[in-house]
């Protein structure tokens, strides 16, 4: 089954390229057949007596253009033109004439000496284009086309093309639906983006809504660039010429504002006067056009060289002064520059390769090129704005872990403030009675049978436990570290090794100690030894089946770090966050003042501890201490 379907399809395959193949010869041989227009001719002003005066004019009045080229440069006090083309003898059935670049702004076109089409533009725009359709019985017949305008530039400016009339409508339709689509889809951009800028922060709004204007006017300007929307709604033409210089007017001066809200951050004086210029100057601008507009075009000359060729010089020294700033800030290292500096390059890239197509074809190409350019661009400051919105995030995410964690060490300062109080006012006075009540308690038990001094050892062995615990509030409270002294951390923790492994090895593990002797702190030693024996004790408390403990010390960054790491039944991380906290403690009996103690004392040594832990994993310890010269 397989096979025949792959079968099946290589036979529809090879009919399809065979009926493209006759198609195509038949088209070749139909339009083998066919002249095409080799020239046409054009004849300057409006001779008397209208199109019969055209008509009967003498062929010295016509300057012939081979088709294909551009018309000759309009002289200055001429406002009308004619063109004359000759159709073959032998046109085809549903044919028609399209001609894509036309300098003018009325437009009529005789078929002989009937009236086929008239397009008339009472607004400041030149650049039309004209299809029409043709039949056989206007074979060997001449089309003459009126030319009228009140702007400098008149005449033809591209080919001339004679083909089927379905084909020439398809060209007509496509060559500016590009264009359109691209606008429409940055004027959706620009309306979502505002839409969403309602949720923002005000840190974030500006450069949120800077890149909507952006998009919002870049989409105006494709719309009301092409030729199409001026041929097609003719009605509109002010509308679609007011837009594009407004939105003209507005994408600049929002450009170099988006510029400086990412980059310049009051650093550069330069951006904020150019600024401050761009948007007098797009407020004169967009004044002086309504004043023209509802003026009837009356200072058209006027505003198109503060429109055009002043504004030209304006776009220019701004492209210089944001390259400019774009290289310095590259050099920098900073990556936003560089992510801008990328969009820019493929905007002026595509504008060179515009212009060197422009040259290259004698001045006949359409620039389009550069549309592309400034969607790349576009994206560029896109990623920039998210960019800047995930940095936004996780400085929020940080400030928020941060904020949670003095809390909780403010709520951990005040426990502290308090146990710490308590066991100052309350340890003194507790301690006395209980060494009273121990010493009686002795003697009676020196008295009384063995049943009764076996209570009194279990009483007095109570009290012992009870004075271990008010030592601890007095050290929580009032840590003795008068005598410091510079240690020599080997030789603290050889000396502890004494108690803390047989300890170990009573339990069922062992301990290895990979410690150099070259390591000095400043402390007090029996505070020290307090510290790591209640560390290495809590270890040896979660030992496992084959339990280990590993202690290795070292120095980085002018600190001595020293690791305790065990492989017992480790802390979950909700109980991490609350060690050290008072009466806190993950074991059955435990009071939580071990701990307590221990973070006590290493704080008043300039230390620092840290738990990492994984259930059933292990826990390892890191505690640092400033480092010490050795004299």
């Amino acid at each position: 089954m397989k096979w025949i379907s792959r079968e099946l399809w290589k036979t529809i395959l090879v009919l399809i390229v065979c009926c493209g193949f006759m198609s195509s010869n038949a088209y070749a041989e139909e339009k083998a057949d066919l002249k095409a227009i080799p020239e046409w001719s054009i004849m300057w002003n409006d001779p008397p007596g209208g199109l019969e005066g055209v008509i009967a004019a003498s062929s010295n009045h016509w300057i012939k253009v081979i088709n294909g080229e551009s018309s000759p440069e309009k002289p200055k006090e001429v406002s009308s033109a004619w063109i004359r083309l000759q159709l073959p003898p032998n046109v085809p059935k549903d044919y028609g004439i399209y001609i894509e670049g036309i300098y003018t702004q009325n437009l009529w076109v005789f078929m002989g000496d009937r009236l086929v089409r008239e397009t008339k533009f009472d607004f400041p725009y030149d650049s039309q284009r004209s299809l029409f359709p043709i039949g056989s019985e206007d074979g060997g017949g001449v089309i003459y086309l009126k030319l009228e305008t009140s702007m400098d530039r008149l005449g033809i400016h591209t080919a001339i093309k004679l083909d089927n009339y379905a084909v020439l409508t398809r060209t007509y339709v496509l060559q500016d639906l590009t264009d359109i689509i691209l606008g429409c889809a940055f004027l959706f951009m620009a309306a979502i983006m505002l839409i969403g800028s309602i949720f923002l922060k005000k840190g974030q709004l500006t450069s949120w809504v800077l890149v909507s204007i952006l998009n919002l006017t870049i989409g105006i300007i494709f719309i009301t660039y092409p030729a199409f929307m001026y041929a097609n709604f003719t009605n509109y033409g002010n509308l679609f010429s007011a837009l594009f210089d407004v939105s003209l007017a507005i994408f600049l001066p929002a450009l170099t504002c988006f510029f400086g809200k990412i980059f310049d951050e009051g650093k550069y004086k330069l951006i904020r006067w150019f600024r401050k210029f761009q948007v007098l100057y797009s407020i004169f601008s967009i004044t002086f056009m309504l004043i023209n507009l509802l003026s009837d075009y009356r200072f058209n000359k006027a505003y198109f060289f503060s429109s055009v060729t002043v504004l030209g010089f304006i776009m220019i020294s701004q492209f210089i002064l944001i390259i400019g700033l774009s290289i310095i800030l590259v050099l920098r290292g900073n990556k936003e520059a560089v992510i801008f500096s990328s969009g820019f390059a493929f905007l002026a890239f595509m504008s060179t390769l515009d212009l060197i197509y422009f040259y290259a074809s004698s001045q006949e190409y359409q620039f389009s090129l550069w549309k592309w350019g400034v969607v790349g661009f576009i994206i560029a400051l896109i990623v920039i704005l998210g960019r800047r919105f995930a940095i936004n995030q996780e400085q929020m995410i940080n400030y928020s872990k941060e904020l949670e964690f003095y809390n909780h060490q403010l709520q951990l300062s005040e426990k502290m403030e308090i146990i710490s109080s308590l066991a100052a006012s309350v340890a003194h006075e507790v301690r006395n009675p209980l060494q009273v009540t121990r010493g009686f308690l002795q003697l009676v038990a020196a008295r009384t049978d063995d049943k009764n001094k076996e209570y009194m050892g279990i009483a007095i062995e109570e009290l012992d436990r009870a004075s271990v615990i008010i030592t601890d509030f007095l050290t929580f409270a009032k840590p003795q570290l008068d005598d410091l002294v510079d240690l020599n951390v080997s030789k603290e923790i050889s000396q502890i090794e004494g108690i803390i492994v047989p300890l170990a090895t009573l339990h069922g593990g062992r301990i290895t100690v990979s410690v150099p002797n070259d390591l000095h702190i400043q402390g007090n030693s029996s505070k020290l030894k307090q510290v790591l024996i209640n560390i290495i004790k809590n270890s040896i408390e979660a030992f496992q089946v084959d339990g280990q403990i590993h202690i290795w010390a070292y120095h980085k960054n002018d600190e001595v770090y020293i690791h305790i790491k065990d492989n017992g039944e480790g802390i979950e991380p909700a109980q991490l966050i609350k060690l050290g906290e008072p009466y806190y403690s993950t074991k059955t009996k435990g009071t939580g003042l071990g701990l307590m103690v221990t973070f006590r004392i290493i704080e008043i040594m300039k230390g620092h501890i840290e738990f990492h832990s994984q259930r059933y994993i292990g826990t390892e310890v890191i505690i640092r201490f400033p480092s010490i010269a050795v004299k």
